[in-house]
């Protein structure tokens, strides 16, 4: 089974080669990966330190375990820090950032290729966030009796390690010293298929937008363009998401102003945002005026966090897609959520909705109605503002569980 496995994972680093020269993403993919293991060799030539390596598929899954990767820094501060990413969405953004002592993309999977990172890192632990199985590199591990933590996992019935099928895949579970689940059915999963090295620790998730919540940046320009006007946040928003958010914005008084933050910050996506709002619309970038537009677009990555500070209401993107984003991270701030109609995979949001604190909207005018309703409503208003940052409160704490594990379990070497 492995060398099909193997086969496949070769056949996916083709195809991205093959689609670098067509996609901008797949490039920097491909070009991130030239010559890494000359980087690492370099940048990891003093075989005395002891290192952490801790990886993530992309932006998103750093941003959800961020909370431990914070508290291991923290608790072993003699320690180095490795970041490894897969996708671009990651290293892109972090490369140039001093979030880790040393950031790389990670190779990908392979016998030779797991032995010789693995001999060039020498890590005392790993942690992977989330969803990242590399047979390999997890193989490679458990045969060195390195630490392999898995936090914030998520497991279904169906998915491939619980198949009459998958005890290929099944075995990256049991190889791992430890994973950290986000629920009570993944414990139960596991058990069911006589696996026993898993807790239920809950979300990093909501540890992450509390501690955004606590130390949200103030932007001055961002103030002095929301003063005195109600304010709808509308972050990570795809096309079908900016129709709906145009279709209020229509049709609401001339007391609102808008903040679009898209998920794609491309040249392309961010003029034809413009386009359907016309002179209505100023980019971050040249924010200057701040009495004659109504609608700032932000036209960077790291801010949209702190942003919810400044709203009254937010509108989360992805909702009409595959992926709605993250609706957390209002939450934490109270104000009340929207989205579009696909997001019954989403436990948040099916539980944010069914407590009434959140919102499945098909159009514009049915977010102006509902806004409406709640603009008019004063009680049920706050309730919803308090029963979101309620549900924050309640269950952050995950991050406390996995370190505790970790500090029991794990045995520094001199």
């Amino acid at each position: 089974m492995w060398i099909i496995y193997l086969v496949a994972v070769k056949w996916y680093g083709l195809f991205i080669y093959l689609f670098s020269f067509f996609n901008h993403k797949a490039k920097q993919w491909v070009a991130g990966r030239k010559n890494i293991f000359r980087n690492l060799s370099e940048q990891l030539s003093n075989k005395r330190e002891k290192r952490f390596w801790f990886h993530c598929a992309s932006l998103g899954e750093y941003e959800q375990g961020k909370p431990v990767f914070d508290a291991l820094k923290e608790k072993y501060p003699d320690y180095k820090t490795l970041l490894t990413f897969f996708s671009p969405s990651g290293y892109e953004v972090l490369k140039s950032k001093p979030e880790a002592d040393y950031i790389f993309y990670l190779p990908l999977d392979g016998p030779l290729t797991a032995r010789r990172f693995l001999n060039e890192v020498s890590p005392m632990m790993a942690v992977f966030v989330k969803n990242e199985f590399w047979h390999f590199y997890i193989r490679e591990l458990r045969k060195r009796k390195i630490p392999l933590y898995i936090i914030s996992a998520r497991f279904r019935k169906g998915q491939i390690f619980f198949r009459w099928y998958g005890k290929f895949f099944e075995k990256m579970l049991r190889r791992a010293s430890h994973i950290f689940a986000q629920d009570q059915r993944s414990l139960e999963i596991f058990y069911d298929s006589g696996l026993a090295n898993i807790t239920v620790s809950g979300d990093t998730r909501f540890d992450r937008v509390f501690q955004n919540f606590q130390r949200a940046k103030s932007f001055p320009e961002i103030e002095k363009f929301c003063e005195g006007k109600k304010i709808l946040i509308a972050g990570s928003t795809w096309e079908e998401d900016e129709k709906v958010i145009s279709g209020f914005f229509e049709s609401a008084s001339v007391d609102w102003k808008l903040i679009i933050a898209p998920h794609d910050i491309s040249e392309s996506r961010l003029f034809a945002i413009e386009q359907k709002f016309q002179t209505k619309v100023i980019r971050h970038s040249t924010l200057k005026n701040y009495n004659h537009q109504s609608v700032l677009l932000i036209d960077n990555i790291g801010m949209l966090a702190s942003l919810y500070r400044y709203g009254h209401y937010a509108y989360i993107g992805g909702g009409f897609g595959k992926g709605l984003h993250n609706i957390l991270e209002p939450a934490a701030f109270g104000l009340p959520v929207f989205f579009g109609p696909h997001y019954s995979n989403f436990p948040e949001a099916r539980e944010l909705v069914k407590m009434g604190t959140a919102f499945s909207v098909n159009s514009g005018v049915e977010l102006n109605g509902k806004i409406a309703e709640l603009e008019n409503h004063e009680q049920l208003l706050q309730k919803i503002i308090n029963g979101n940052k309620n549900y924050i409160q309640s269950n952050k704490g995950a991050s406390a569980v996995i370190m505790n594990h970790i500090e029991m379990n794990f045995k520094q070497k001199a």
